[in-house]
């Protein structure tokens, strides 16, 4: 077996530089308007792997500046209480950005929770006005994962137009909006899915120049699927047992295989997650400055 030739796109580097000019950013908006940018995050129920996102969140608020309004509900709340709390959240002119942490308990409608939001205050990205917006090429608040695999390629300087970009999974908070990003950045952009027959799937992936990854299959792809030189962005996030019985957490992308293969490759842990919680950052820092500045 030869060594891996890929380079790693390093999200924790990347996080790390970015949340650094966002806490100056917020420094500089503290003097100018007297506080610092305020998030609120809603979290219904006890899922544990919602808790640990949340936690992770909170904490990253805290290293830079931003004011924390965290809501923890219990698994029971009603439609109509957690709609009056985003309400509670829209009037609340300490809070700049209301993210309602998914998934929600099943007797509770997410979408319509999600409506509720005022729209210059979904720092998620998911409320139909800026989808909308990100639809129609216009600026707008961005979904936390796609905008920073986007980010994430930029500062690498990897090419995006002109280039074949297959987008695997088509969910709201990754595929859909990645895909129209990457569009926006012109690439031509093929959408891949759960029904995508696998003989199709490795014949998309074996034509792709930008392969991105959002399904939830632990090594879903594996080098024989790749193509050579291709840019791999995993976004899948799997907790497996391995043959001692330790949990590890791995992507949808077999990384020692592929990295024999591809030329860059998003590592899982350490890749696309750290980017997630740093748009959020980002966003929310956006919100205030656009209300107020």
């Amino acid at each position: 077996m030869t060594s891996p030739s890929a380079q790693k796109l390093d999200g924790k580097a990347l996080a790390q530089s970015t949340q650094s000019q966002l806490k100056q950013r917020v420094e500089e908006l503290k003097l100018k308007q007297g506080r610092a940018p305020g998030l609120a995050v809603i979290i219904v129920g006890d899922d544990p792997a919602s808790a640990v996102y949340v936690r992770n969140k909170e904490k990253a608020c805290e290293k830079i500046g931003i004011t924390s309004f965290g809501q923890h509900f219990p698994s029971n709340t009603t439609q109509a209480e957690l709609e009056a709390k985003i309400a509670t959240l829209n009037d609340d002119s300490r809070v700049d950005g209301i993210l309602v942490q998914l998934p929600l308990p099943d007797h509770l409608d997410a979408i319509q929770a999600l409506y509720k939001i005022a729209p210059e205050k979904d720092v998620d990205g998911l409320h139909p006005s800026n989808l909308g917006r990100l639809v129609r090429g216009e600026k707008g608040l961005r979904s936390c994962t796609p905008a920073g695999v986007m980010r994430l390629l930029a500062s690498y300087q990897l090419s995006i137009a002109s280039k074949k970009a297959l987008v695997i999974g088509r969910s709201i908070l990754v595929g859909k909006p990645l895909a129209l990003m990457l569009l926006e950045a012109n690439a031509t952009v093929t959408t891949a899915h759960g029904k995508t027959p696998p003989e199709q799937l490795r014949e998309l992936c074996q034509q792709a120049d930008i392969l991105c990854v959002a399904v939830g299959k632990p090594n879903l792809i594996t080098a024989d699927m790749v193509k050579p030189e291709a840019v791999v962005i995993d976004v899948g996030m799997n907790r497996i047992e391995d043959e001692s019985g330790k949990k590890r957490l791995v992507g949808d992308v077999d990384f020692p295989q592929v990295a024999e293969v591809a030329s860059y490759l998003t590592p899982v842990p350490g890749g696309v997650g750290p980017m997630t919680v740093t748009m959020l950052l980002e966003n929310t820092v956006t919100s205030f400055e656009q209300r107020f500045l």
